[in-house]
């Protein structure tokens, strides 16, 4: 199909490639515009193609994901990356969010949660899939801040409600999913977490989950 949103699939198994390009082919949302065996090629089809949605594996040869995504920061790239992941990949999945991914999700997912994924980060919103993020929650207290957050001030206390949406935010909800389970106007959502970011110090949402992660502000009681 030449419409819907046009996706690049990056991954080094062939039959995982396949199985996706398959699976979204069943979507009307999605059109599958190429596919790349490593890193590499993934950051010549994102030049040639330029997609909507970058879908990343994290292990390939020659150019990691990790790299690929280093890669797509240097060169100022603005194509969103939806980073596919095991469960035994939760220090890379921590690696890929600070190297400028959008969003991750598990490779067995399904084929509507994966459609919604790609429509999330098409959207301009993040993903963070709770599954995951309960894994980062047990783990994460026991790793140090990454360089790039150790320089930020200490950040001003969050309100109850900002908590509220950060959480929500972690959850992988999207701001108009927030504003209907918190009955707010979607514009009131997106004035919170602009003070989020604001307070954390941080630039995007994705980065505010992971600092919040690392202050074990996702922790606390409410």
């Amino acid at each position: 199909m030449s419409g819907g949103i046009r996706v690049v699939i990056a991954d080094d198994q062939t039959l995982m490639r396949q199985g996706l390009r398959s699976l979204l082919a069943i979507s009307e949302e999605v059109a599958v515009v190429g596919e790349a065996g490593d890193g590499d090629e993934a950051l010549e089809r994102v030049v040639e193609l330029e997609p909507d949605v970058l879908l990343l594996d994290l292990r390939m040869p020659r150019r990691d994901g990790i790299a690929t995504l280093e890669a797509l920061r240097e060169r100022g790239s603005r194509v969103p990356v939806l980073v596919l992941t095991t469960f035994d990949d939760d220090e890379l999945v921590l690696r890929a969010l600070r190297a400028g991914a959008r969003g991750y999700l598990l490779k067995d997912v399904a084929l509507e949660e994966l459609v919604g994924a790609i429509r999330t980060l098409a959207a301009g919103e993040t993903l963070v899939q709770p599954a995951l993020t309960d894994r980062l929650l047990r783990g994460i207290g026991t790793r140090p801040e990454p360089d790039d957050f150790a320089h930020l001030p200490t950040p001003e206390p969050l309100t109850p409600r900002e908590t509220q949406i950060l959480r929500l935010l972690a959850g992988g909800f999207t701001n108009r999913e927030i504003a209907e389970a918190l009955f707010l106007a979607e514009g009131t959502v997106k004035n919170h977490i602009s003070t989020v970011l604001a307070k954390l110090g941080v630039r995007d949402r994705t980065r505010a989950v992971l600092r919040a992660l690392h202050l074990g502000l996702l922790t606390q009681t409410q």
